[in-house]
């Protein structure tokens, strides 16, 4: 007689392969309506670019907190990834910007100004502040890479920071007392990628300041939800 064939067993690695897939690729899909919405308005006003400094900070110290100590293959090609999405998102919204720009006074990254720091003139200046970034880091890590007090302070940082993606917006949106210009599909894919992120964190037994970190952001995207409710119901904003 034939024993039954489990088919859970056959299932699973396609499972596992569509789950890596969309850790990959997931985490980028949010910013797609954001970058139309800027691109048909012409205004990126709306958007807080810090978001953008959020996650090319986390992502390039999780890059290097993987060569620390290594994990899912999958949340590093995410970090690389999610670098590019950030940079050419903020190509746009640097070109928008000087095209609106009234002054012609100009910043600069190497004129290291506290006071405009992030709020650079050109998107080149941007890009000089992530080679520094990333050359700084290449230093310390290859320096401090056996001390495991350090790969594990750079991995907790990287996910701190990242656990704080959704704080700048939250905070743009108060100050304009509207969500006009964001784009609610961004907080709606950024919440159900943090839910499904989480989950796949405690399935892979990743570190546990992954998890953590994405139940961190899961409440941050809930409160920017609120905002959105919140805000609908008022008619007088900034912006109108």
């Amino acid at each position: 007689m034939d024993l039954p064939v489990d088919d859970s067993e056959d299932s699973w690695p396609l499972l596992s392969l569509a789950s890596s897939f969309f850790i990959v690729f997931g985490g980028v899909l949010p910013y797609i309506p954001q970058y139309q919405e800027i691109k048909r308005t012409s205004n990126p006003d709306g958007f807080s670019t810090l978001v953008c400094l959020v996650l090319l900070v986390a992502n390039i110290l999780r890059i290097f907190f993987w060569f620390g100590k290594f994990f899912e293959f999958p949340l590093l090609l995410q970090s690389i990834l999610m670098i590019v999405t950030m940079l050419v998102l903020l190509s746009l919204c640097c070109s928008l910007q000087n095209v609106n720009r009234v002054s012609t006074k100009q910043h600069h990254f190497t004129d290291f100004e506290l006071d405009y720091f992030w709020k650079w003139s050109r998107f080149e200046d941007y890009v000089q502040f992530c080679f520094s970034l990333t050359i700084s880091g290449a230093l310390l890590t290859y320096l401090f890479l056996d001390i495991p007090a350090y790969v594990e302070g750079i991995g907790l940082v990287s996910l701190l920071t990242e656990a704080t993606l959704g704080i700048p917006q939250l905070l743009q949106n108060f100050k304009n007392r509207s969500t006009r210009g964001m784009s609610v599909k961004m907080v709606l894919l950024w919440t159900a990628g943090d839910c499904f992120k989480t989950g796949y964190f405690v399935l892979k037994a990743t570190p546990a300041q992954f998890w953590m970190c994405g139940t961190l952001q899961i409440c941050i995207d809930l409160a920017i939800i609120l905002q959105v409710l919140l805000y609908a119901r008022k008619p007088h904003s900034k912006f109108g």
